[in-house]
Parts: structure tokens; C-alpha cells; sequence
């Protein structure tokens, strides 16, 4: 950046006001680039802004600072859904076509307990990215380790919109309960 290297302190708050700054994920790689750095250096900066409480959420597409909206502004719920992982576009589509975002994945596993990942699907496109970056990498859903059962937090601009989510993914067999977080 600028032609300058900077040390380790300089370059974390450069990544947070390069995070500040966007809307969209940047991966470790891009900003590896821009630094000059190599992505483990920049795994090892984010662990040290999130040790710093800096709400830094890695996604499938890479880093974005958590901004959460004000909650007045949505609606959000836990759901308990069950389906094939052939089904996971269905299951985005259902959620974002009704004005909703798909805020993150999680399981109740018997051994490891609760394991969780942030998704931040917001639209069609981010929906079609994570099944494009699926299918590219080795990597399985989260929900195999449960038979395919899974939670994900949803938000929704009004209840309205909320209820017509749950009962489309009920209608398609998907949904199985739904609990306020």
C-alpha cells in the first residue's frame, strides 16, 4: 500500500479501515496482495483484531466487518430445517426471494457440541457464489454431520416477510420448528 511496507501494527489498521471502508468480503489472499504479506500473515492479523473484540466476520468470500443494523430495522430468527445438500440452493432461494438474508449455518453435533459459520446471504448472487465455491472445493455442508440437519439464523425486513419465509421452507418439507434467538 502506497509503496511503503508496514510493520504488523500499521498494517491491522490499515485491513480495518480497508474493512470499514466496504460493503463486500475481501479474501486473505486480496488483501495478502495489497500488503505484500503472505495469507497466513493476514489469517494471523484478523485473530489479532478479533482478540482486540474487532467484530470480524470470515465468511466463504472472505473478511467483513461485522456492522449489525439497527434492530429496529429487522426481523430475525433461529430455524431448525432439514434437507439434502442438493437442496441448498432451493433452501437460499426460498429465503432471499422473500426479502430475507441467511445470516449463518449451525449444527448441534454429539461430539464437538454447537458449531457454527457465519454465511451472509443477502441475495440470489451470494447464494449462487457459496454453491459455485462449494462445488469447486472439496469441502462438504456442515449440515452432513448431522444427517442434514441444521439452524440457520434468518432475517427478514417485517415479520410479515418473516412468516412468508417459514412457511414457504415448511410447504417445500424443509422447515421443522423455529425458535426467537
Amino acid at each position: 500500500m502506497d509503496g511503503k511496507i508496514l510493520d504488523g501494527s500499521q498494517r491491522r489498521i490499515k485491513i480495518l479501515e480497508l474493512l470499514s471502508a466496504r460493503s463486500a468480503p475481501i479474501s486473505g489472499t486480496e488483501l495478502a496482495n495489497l500488503f505484500g504479506v503472505s495469507r497466513q500473515v493476514i489469517v494471523q492479523d484478523i485473530a489479532l483484531l478479533r482478540a482486540e473484540n474487532r467484530n470480524i466476520l470470515s465468511t466463504n468470500k472472505g473478511y467483513l466487518l461485522f456492522q449489525p443494523l439497527p434492530a429496529e430495522t429487522f426481523f430475525k430468527e433461529v430455524i431448525y430445517v432439514k434437507h439434502a445438500a442438493g437442496q441448498i440452493l432451493e433452501e437460499m432461494t426460498s429465503i432471499v426471494e422473500l426479502g430475507g438474508r441467511m445470516l449463518d449455518v449451525s449444527i448441534d453435533h454429539d461430539l464437538y457440541g454447537q458449531i457454527r459459520s457465519d454465511l451472509v446471504i443477502n441475495n440470489l448472487e451470494d447464494a449462487r457464489e457459496f454453491l459455485r465455491k462449494m462445488r469447486q472445493s472439496s469441502a462438504k455442508p456442515l449440515s452432513l454431520l448431522t444427517d442434514d440437519y441444521h439452524y440457520h439464523t434468518i432475517a427478514a425486513p417485517s415479520a410479515r416477510a418473516l412468516e412468508l419465509i417459514k412457511q414457504d421452507l415448511r410447504e417445500k418439507g424443509f422447515l421443522i420448528s423455529a425458535v426467537s434467538p
